[in-house]
């Protein structure tokens, strides 16, 4: 099975930096269940990816984000 990944890093290309009050462009990056996405399927460069889950760690401590799911 292919998993279609992205070539560019989502942060690079927007200019932007992860930060944790963004909450909407957060949540894009963690799946269903709570977890975070991991590097080789969202496409994030090595820094990103590093920035991107100290930003929802610090979210979720400061309950901007939930640990995990509900159903």
């Amino acid at each position: 099975r292919k998993i279609s990944v992205p070539k560019e890093c989502y942060f690079c290309k927007e200019e932007k930096e992860p930060w944790y009050s963004d909450v909407a462009t957060l949540q894009k990056f963690i799946t269903d269940r709570g977890k975070i996405v991991g590097r080789l399927r969202n496409g994030f460069c090595a820094m990103h990816q590093r920035r991107l889950t100290i930003a929802i760690k610090h979210a979720r401590h400061l309950a901007l984000l939930s640990f995990v799911t509900r159903d």
